[in-house]
C-alpha cells in the first residue's frame, strides 16, 4: 500500500515549487531587463578609465570592460597589453533608450578621450589602446559620422587637426578578467593615482574647462 505523505513533506514540496517559480521568474526578469537595452561598444585607452565614466550615467544598465577588434577568440589582458593580438580595450554599454540618448553616450565618450592621438591614449602606447567607435546598427552608424564631423568642424582639438577616431561595425565582444571589471571601485587607490599621473584630467581641463567626473 503507498505512503501518504505527511503534512511537512507536502509543505516542503509546496516551498520548493514556489522557490522553482520565483527563481524562474527572477531569471525571466533579468532576462527582459537585457533583452530590453540597447548596446554599444567604445574603445578609448585603458578600460579603467572608460568604464567609470559610463557607468555612472543615469539609464545606464551596466558597463562590461573587455577586448574586441582581434581574432583572438580568448584573449587575456596579458596578451593584449602586447599589442600584437589586435585586440584593444573597450567597453560594452548597456543602455536604455528611451532614458538616454545614443548622441549623450558619444558627448560622453568624446569628453573621455583624445581624439587626435593614433595608437594610444595620454600614458599607454600601442594599437591596442587607439579610440575607435564600434557601431551595431546603421542608426548608431550615421550618429557617430555626424557627431565626429562636428566636433572636428568646432575646432574643440586645434584648428584643422584631424580626428583620428576610427567608426566601424562592431566586432566579437571578450569580457575582460574578473579582476578588471569595476577596477575603479575595487581599487580606488591604484585607479586615482594611475588617472592622476597618466595626464588625462589635465588635458580634459585644458580642452573642456572642467575634468569629467567618474
Amino acid at each position: 500500500m503507498p505512503c501518504k505523505p505527511t503534512h511537512s513533506f507536502s509543505f516542503l514540496l509546496v516551498l520548493l515549487g514556489f522557490c522553482f517559480q520565483l527563481g524562474n521568474a527572477e531569471k525571466s526578469k533579468n532576462q527582459a531587463m537585457k533583452n530590453s537595452s540597447s548596446t554599444t561598444i567604445f574603445a578609448g585607452g585603458s578600460f579603467w578609465c572608460l568604464e567609470p565614466v559610463f557607468q555612472n550615467l543615469p539609464g545606464v544598465d551596466s558597463v562590461i570592460a573587455g577586448y574586441t577588434g582581434g581574432v583572438d577568440s580568448s584573449p587575456s589582458f596579458e596578451d593584449v597589453s602586447t599589442g600584437k593580438t589586435g585586440n584593444i580595450e573597450a567597453v560594452k554599454v548597456f543602455y536604455q533608450a528611451k532614458k538616454i540618448s545614443y548622441k549623450k553616450l558619444l558627448d560622453t565618450y568624446w569628453r573621455n578621450i583624445d581624439p587626435t592621438r593614433l595608437n594610444g591614449q595620454f600614458t599607454d602606447e600601442g594599437p591596442q589602446f587607439r579610440t575607435v567607435i564600434y557601431f551595431l546598427d546603421e542608426s548608431q552608424q550615421a550618429a557617430a559620422i555626424l557627431s565626429k564631423q562636428q566636433l572636428q568642424k568646432s575646432g574643440r582639438f586645434g584648428k584643422g587637426k584631424p580626428l583620428v577616431t576610427e567608426i566601424l561595425q562592431a566586432m566579437e565582444f571578450h569580457p575582460a578578467e574578473k579582476s578588471h571589471q569595476d577596477y575603479f571601485k575595487k581599487n580606488s587607490g591604484r585607479y586615482h593615482t594611475y588617472r592622476l599621473f597618466s595626464g588625462r584630467d589635465k588635458f580634459f581641463k585644458h580642452i573642456w574647462g572642467a575634468v569629467p567626473l567618474d
